[in-house]
């Protein structure tokens, strides 16, 4: 199979120089994503386009649209028939061949590019196809403006390639291309959604998490935030930091007026956020903020909290409702997550400044020892974010099983989008699908008197809940690692 990818339009509209340092980081994204799927596919391209030869393998065709419509820079993905063509005759024979069955019954349009020199133009093809299919199709007929099926054509030469199915991309700019950022991570709906928006920008993120919660918190947002790159960002290495503030929050409780508790916490975070972006070469800092849904985040207190560092802070959220947040959520796969996430505030006053004064702010700050802050950089903790699943220590050692007994239910707990493209199928066994996310909602309803296996690709994630659940005291939880 040929699959024809086209770059986003703000792609396109580069200068020569621009666009071709840009598609060559899009091919280079895709051929490492791609490479990853199957060795055999094949990735090639121009400065308008990147074509992709698929082997022709069972499931593998699917695989590869799926990660080609994550992969950020690119508008459309087409899946073509390439032929040497001799005439508009031969053209319009093979895409009738092609595209009778699908038409019937709906209106379409005919749209063709050329390159190249030839002695027709692209409105005489795309009328001399659109009239031979209309005359041999049961095609309702032609609508130019709304069509139901729009019959591609891209004319290269003498090579002919016909568009068969059409799936959308990310948009935005190919990941790499823009410098990289980092985003204070809390694991909730709105840094996810805004991490997501600026790898989908090509900004590569590296993940700051300021740990609030302890273990059982920093274990959620390692999940999001590989889930995220995984999903979106795996063609470049990224990092994580964690960065412990329980301290901070008691200093500022112990030293700061109450009402301004929200503000401060937010500018210690900025503080450490720039020292620690500094240190990996990174100009900007991202976080989730949208005018006006908390106290820290009136005008005038985001105003107070960004004068506590140089960087560029960005909020892609900004003008959004929360409504829109989750839809995005939703549609990348982060909202099972932040749903399900426990909100750790660190500091909650009775009556908070909603337009705190600078000058007051930083009076309370003064009073503040300034070491906490600085022995809590200092203890960060950094991994790179494909490893971020195998640095969890679990807090129990877990049984694993490769052989379940007849009696056993395997629990599914991979996220929906990973259990719905390679489901678990086992003739002797129940299998329940609970995603990790659901465990502690589902576990206390299903019957005690049996054993039950947690099940993950790669076992680690299944581990890591099977420990935690067995510290809470569930003994019947063990881990299904299959031999591979």
């Amino acid at each position: 199979m040929k699959l024809l990818i086209r770059p986003a339009a703000e792609v396109a509209i580069k200068s020569k120089p621009v666009r071709r340092t840009q598609m060559r980081h899009l091919r280079q994204n895709i051929r490492k994503l791609l490479l990853q799927i199957d060795a055999g596919v094949v990735v090639e391209g121009t400065w308008d386009r990147v074509d992709v030869t698929v082997p022709d393998e069972p499931g593998l065709a699917g695989a590869v649209v799926d990660a080609l419509m994550r992969i950020p820079g690119i508008s459309n993905i087409q899946e073509i028939a390439s032929f040497a063509f001799s005439s508009m005759d031969d053209i319009a024979a093979k895409t009738q061949a092609a595209f009778a069955a699908e038409l019937a019954g709906k209106t379409f349009v005919v749209r063709a590019r050329r390159q190249g020199n030839h002695d027709f133009r692209s409105i005489d093809l795309e009328r001399h196809v659109g009239a031979v299919l209309l005359a041999n199709s049961d095609a309702r007929g032609v609508d130019l403006s709304k069509p139901e099926v729009t019959v591609r054509l891209d004319i290269d030469g003498n090579q002919c390639h016909l568009a068969r199915r059409r799936y959308p991309g990310l948009g935005g700019y190919p990941l790499g291309s823009v410098e990289p950022v980092m985003t204070l991570i809390s694991g909730g709906y709105d840094s996810s959604v805004a991490a997501y928006l600026m790898l989908r920008r090509g900004l590569r993120n590296h993940f700051l998490f300021f740990n609030l919660g302890g273990t059982a918190h920093e274990v959620g947002v390692r999940q999001v935030v590989h889930y995220l790159w995984e999903r979106y960002g795996a063609s470049h290495n990224a990092k994580f930091i964690s960065v412990p503030f329980d301290g901070v929050v008691a200093e500022i409780m112990r030293s700061v007026n109450h009402r301004h508790w929200a503000v401060v916490l937010k500018r210690e975070m900025l503080r450490a956020a720039a020292i620690v972006a500094e240190k990996n070469n990174v100009q900007a800092l991202v976080k989730g903020d949208a005018v006006g849904q908390v106290s820290s985040q009136t005008l005038t207190n985001i105003n107070v909290v960004d004068r506590a560092c140089d960087l560029v802070v960005f909020r892609p959220l900004i003008a959004m409702d929360k409504g829109q947040i989750i839809d995005i959520a939703t549609e990348i796969g982060t909202e099972a997550f932040a749903r399900t996430m426990p909100e750790y505030c660190g500091v909650i006053s009775q009556r908070p400044a909603t337009r705190a004064k600078l000058t007051r702010v930083e009076a309370d700050e003064a009073q503040m020892d300034a070491s906490v802050l600085e022995q809590a950089i200092a203890e960060r903790e950094e991994c790179q974010v494909r490893d971020l699943l195998e640095t969890i220590s679990t807090p129990e050692d877990i049984e694993l099983v490769q052989t379940p007994s007849v009696g056993d239910v395997i629990i599914d707990v991979r996220h929906p989008f990973e259990a719905e493209r390679a489901p678990l199928v086992l003739t002797s066994n129940e299998v329940l699908q609970i995603p990790f996310y659901e465990l502690g909602q589902h576990l206390q309803n299903l019957p005690t008197d049996g054993q039950y296996l947690l099940y993950c690709d790669r076992g680690t994630m299944s581990q890591l809940h099977a420990g935690h659940l067995k510290a809470q005291g569930y003994a019947h939880i063990r881990v299904y690692t299959p031999p591979r």
